[in-house]
């Protein structure tokens, strides 16, 4: 399937999605204490959506078991849980860490953005291992641009988080977003032959979830009963950053960092914001 380059009007749509996904995640971050359930973060995340008519993406998404779709509303994995944790009664833990990923859309365009959070006092490992991902997340924004291939983004994400002791997972990647939740191309954290064989060039107009899932240990992961929840086999904890960007003529506009459509957008007037 060919890369779809987005109007600025479909980049402002987004970016209303994304304005209110960064809202609700702000506030999953805030009640994400000890003693509260993945259940019932997953419960506030459905509550904000339904506010202002937002489709929640995770919801029903389809599996390999037929009929059998993602459970929550909202992706919610703790420690060694790298993505796709089905929130429950699970409590969370002084200490843990604790990824919330959320996918939604309003008015037929998508925005994806993921946090890892530490609950209560974490020790400075974990704490690390959260910055590092973060930073790693950072340096893929700040270093994209048009005419620049993908490769040399995703080598830079890869050469950072391991010159800091930690591994990228390698079998969850980025990928496209707009009137989709998962379009064309895929856009991985590091670089290898396979990868290379779909590399891609940033243009303008190009809208991509960037979203590097780093972990303390070895780098493979497995899949738990449910069908769903991805963990590290050694049982080392995952960190997880995500932002949907669009490419600029000058570099990036992070769609999900909370800012307003433009005031000039038609945007404006059809939402009436």
């Amino acid at each position: 399937m060919p890369i779809i380059i987005k109007s600025r009007f479909e980049i402002e749509r987004m970016r209303r999605a994304g304005q209110i996904g960064c809202e609700i995640l702000a506030k999953m971050r805030e009640a994400a204490v000890a003693g509260v359930s993945t259940q019932w973060l997953d419960e506030l995340a459905k509550s904000e959506l339904d506010k202002v008519g937002e489709l929640a993406l995770s919801k029903n998404y389809p599996t390999y078991r037929p009929n059998e779709g993602f459970p929550g509303h909202t992706c919610i994995s703790i420690n060694e849980e790298v993505v796709h944790g089905i929130p429950g009664p699970r409590t969370l833990k002084d200490g843990d860490i604790v990824t919330l990923d959320l996918a939604l859309s309003l008015d037929g365009y998508c925005a994806d953005t993921a946090t890892t959070v530490g609950v209560g006092k974490i020790s400075p490992a974990l704490q690390r291992l959260l910055d590092v991902t973060k930073d790693s997340l950072a340096l893929a924004l700040t270093n994209m641009r048009p005419g620049r291939r993908w490769s040399e983004i995703a080598r830079l994400i890869q050469h950072f988080v391991e010159k800091h002791g930690y591994n990228v997972v390698r079998e969850f990647v980025g990928h496209g977003i707009g009137r989709g939740m998962h379009e064309e191309p895929k856009v991985p954290n590091f670089v290898t032959a396979e990868q290379l064989s779909g590399d891609f060039v940033l243009r303008r107009g190009m809208t991509l979830a960037v979203e590097p899932m780093v972990v303390a240990g070895r780098r493979e992961v497995d899949l738990y009963r449910d069908g769903w929840t991805v963990f590290t086999v050694d049982r080392m904890p995952a960190a997880h950053f995500e932002h949907t960007v669009a490419i600029t003529d000058s570099g990036v506009d992070i769609l999900t960092d909370g800012r307003p459509p433009l005031a000039d957008s038609p945007v404006v007037a059809h939402t009436g914001t």
